[in-house]
Parts: C-alpha cells; structure tokens; sequence
C-alpha cells in the first residue's frame, strides 16, 4: 500500500511537471518543468532489491542534469542578448536543441537510452519511450528550423536506429533504437507542421503501448525467449507479430498512416533526398521487428490442443482490441481520407 501510494505521488507529480513545461510561455518554465519531471521519475526508476536498475537510474540522472545545464546557460546566453554566429546559425538555439535531444534520447546524444532501458522494467520502459518525450518534443518544435544540423541529426537517427538494432539481443535494447529512428522521422515531420508530429507522436505512443503490454504479459525481455516458449498460445504470437509490424511501419498497418503523411509532406517541401534516405533506412528497421515477429510464429511452436485456453482474460482482450485498431487503422483512414 505503502508503495503504490509512493508511486501515485511521483507520477502526479511527474505529469505536473510535463503539462507545466508544455504549458510555459517562457524557457525558464520550460527548464522549471523539466526539473520537476526529473525529480518525480527517479524515485520510479530505483529499486532496491536490484542493483542494475540503481545503477541506470544514476545514469539517467547525470545525463538529465547534464542537459538541463547545458539548456539553463543557452536560456542565459538569450537573457543576455549574446549573440554568437557560427556559419550562419544561432549558437544558443542550437545549443537549446542538443540540449532537448539529450533529454529525449535522439541522436546523436542517444547512447545513454539503451543503456538505461536494458536495466529497467517494462513499466518504467513505456515511461521513457513515450511519456518522457512530450516535454522536450514540444521543446524541440519552437526551436526547430531546416539547416544542416537538423539535417545531419535526421539523418544520423535514422541510421543509429536501423544499424544499432541489428545485433541486439535484448527486447528492451530493441525499443530504445527503434524509439530512436521514430524520433528522427518525428523531428522532420516537425519541420513541416506541428500537428503532423503530434499525430505522429500519438500512433506511436499507441502501439508502444499495445507491445510493451504484450511483452509484460509474456514475460519477454530477451529474443531468445520466444523461441524457447514453444507453450505460448498463437493468439498471443500473431498478436505480437501484427504490433511489431505496425511499429515497423508496414502496410496495410497503422503504423505506416504518419509514415505516408511524412512522406508526402516532404516531397511537396521538395526534400526529396531526405525523404529517400529515411525511407532506405527505415526498411532496415522493418527487418529487425520481421525477425523477431515470424520467427516467433514459426520456430519451437510446439503447442498442443489441450495447451489452449479457451477463455481470455481482460488483458488479452484489450490488447486483442488494440492489435485490430492498430491493423485496421490504416484502412479506416485511408477509407475516410477517399470519402472527403
């Protein structure tokens, strides 16, 4: 009881601290929220039974201080009205930027991620990957102009994403780099319109939610797992199958929906060798969740009849339910966009 009501407290506050930065007018609101933020999501990340997770919180903590440093002195540099030019870019804006991709995980200020979400528990997971992201997203938007650098930080995510998922084992290393790669397709979407991102970011944090839910129900933290559960129920494996794939941004999936409106929206910007590059990359990406969804489906599936349950408890029938919007999602959509 003791525990839950902790964890109740932390979250209200860590949520306080979210809607106080999105909600400022001014960069020191902004800092003061994340601050907050920070403050509420460490006592959730410690345990004291593990050891590990102690450690990837101390971690998260040094990374986040860092980069709320790193955002308080480009705040000052603005106060002061210093203005240094470097090639044509406003170093204080381009600090503020590195500053809220640090906190984010993008990269190339990425390596903390893995390595926090490696040690930590789905709960905490979801956290990070979806939650944790709101604030300096929204950060990154006011900010935000096509140069070079941002170009170069597309870029950059697009392939740490798609290589650095290549030789993971653990499924948690395998969010976080995906979560990499979509931030990257979330900051060019950026360049574009605002509500494009925040549509993006919304799909996301949806079937974010839809896989991390079925990984916690299965007990899944590493890939070889799933081969070795050959008692696992079909319903549950075409389930996960149909999620990663969505993720992935295959069609006919939901997933693929903020993909294609990125797309289009690039090419109308005429950034048409951005858009290929992304689109090269991400392929790599959609083989990494293939890998794991169908050899999930077809190797050590060794389920007999009297294995199978016939009843489905609440859990499964939510994530049943969410697996079909996330499938279907695209087709409704598609359906709704021929119909205006």
């Amino acid at each position: 009881m003791y525990n839950n009501s902790m964890k109740l407290l932390f979250l209200s506050s860590l949520m306080m601290g979210t809607i106080l930065s999105i909600s400022s007018n001014s960069w020191m609101g902004i800092w003061m929220g994340l601050e907050i933020n920070l403050l509420s999501i460490i006592p959730m990340l410690t345990n004291s039974k593990n050891m590990m997770i102690n450690e990837s919180s101390i971690k998260y903590f040094i990374i986040q201080v860092m980069a709320s440093t790193m955002l308080l002195i480009s705040i000052l540099l603005i106060q002061m009205k210093y203005t240094m030019w470097w090639e044509k870019e406003n170093i204080p804006s381009m600090m503020i930027l590195s500053s809220m991709l640090l906190k984010m995980g993008a990269a190339p200020f990425h390596f903390w991620l893995p390595e926090v979400m490696s040690s930590s528990s789905w709960n905490n997971c979801l956290i990070l990957l979806t939650w944790q992201k709101i604030a300096p997203m929204m950060s990154t938007s006011y900010c935000l102009k096509m140069s070079y650098f941002t170009f170069l930080i597309i870029l950059l995510g697009i392939i740490i994403g798609a290589m650095g998922g290549l030789n993971q084992t653990s499924l948690r290393q395998i969010m976080a780099y995906s979560s990499i790669s979509h931030s990257a397709w979330m900051i060019s979407s950026m360049i574009v319109s605002e509500n494009m991102w925040e549509l993006y970011f919304y799909i996301y944090c949806l079937l974010n939610s839809i896989l991390v839910m079925t990984f916690k129900k299965m007990k899944l933290l590493f890939m070889n797992q799933i081969f070795l559960m050959g008692n696992l129920k079909t319903e549950i494996k075409f389930m996960m199958m149909l999620s990663l794939l969505s993720m992935g941004g295959l069609p006919p999936m939901m997933g693929f929906l903020p993909k294609w409106i990125v797309i289009q929206s690039l090419i109308n910007n005429n950034m048409t060798a951005m858009m290929v590059l992304m689109v090269m990359f991400t392929t790599i990406t959609l083989y990494y969740y293939m890998r794991i969804s169908f050899s999930a489906m077809i190797l050590s599936n060794t389920e007999n009849s009297w294995m199978t349950k016939n009843k489905m408890n609440k859990l499964e029938l939510t994530l049943s339910f969410t697996t079909m919007i996330s499938m279907l999602g695209l087709i409704c959509t598609s359906n709704l966009m021929l119909l205006y």
